[in-house]
């Protein structure tokens, strides 16, 4: 899979092409991502940047694919000021997939997250985490890789918040965090280290 990792960064203007490409990526990193994968392997950099944009591409796109850039941008940043907080894993990957997981019925060598017990609804929400639009997934892949690589640089417009919710929903936790921003049908909040 990394041949077609590497061909599909080279931005190749044939719709088809890139599709299928866009579609080999999914398939490969999914499957390099798994919680099973041995402790042992240390991905090159290029490998890790790729992996890392598409934990973060996933989450945008099932947590604010329907937003506008706005929205996107907040999930990042909140994604990004997790994994800069000591209180949370040091990877996006680690951010993204932080919860319980348990060994699946239909394969105890497959662990899958503990349903309704991780921090981003969609990855433990027991629904298919199967990308359906690509041309959205591929629009949000290449501004995830160009923040991830450090092409570009996005302004936290959440002021360092590390929890969101949908305004349809009243967490208990939300009492605890400092209210920051209201960005479309989402509440961002910061979660203040105590001295």
């Amino acid at each position: 899979t990394s041949i077609f990792l590497l061909l599909f960064l080279k931005q190749t203007t044939q719709n088809t092409w890139r599709r299928f490409m866009l579609k080999e990526l999914v398939l490969g990193t999914m499957m390099s991502l798994t919680p099973t994968a041995s402790a042992d392997t240390v991905p090159t950099h290029k490998q890790f940047i790729i992996d890392e944009s598409f934990c973060l591409a996933q989450n945008v796109y099932f947590e604010a694919r329907n937003q506008p850039l706005a929205g996107q941008m907040a999930v990042i940043s909140v994604t990004v000021n997790r994994m800069n907080d000591k209180r949370f894993p040091n990877t996006i990957c680690g951010v993204v997939y932080e919860g319980p997981h348990r060994p699946s019925w239909k394969d105890e060598t497959v662990m899958i997250p503990v349903k309704h017990r991780c921090q981003f609804s969609w990855y433990c929400d027991g629904k298919s985490d199967r990308i359906h639009d690509l041309e959205t997934f591929d629009r949000i892949f290449q501004l995830t890789t160009g923040v991830v690589d450090g092409s570009y640089t996005i302004a936290d417009i959440t002021e360092g918040a590390t929890h969101y919710h949908a305004d349809y929903v009243e967490p208990a936790w939300a009492k605890t965090k400092t209210k920051t921003i209201e960005i479309e049908d989402h509440i961002f909040y910061r979660w203040e280290v105590q001295e």
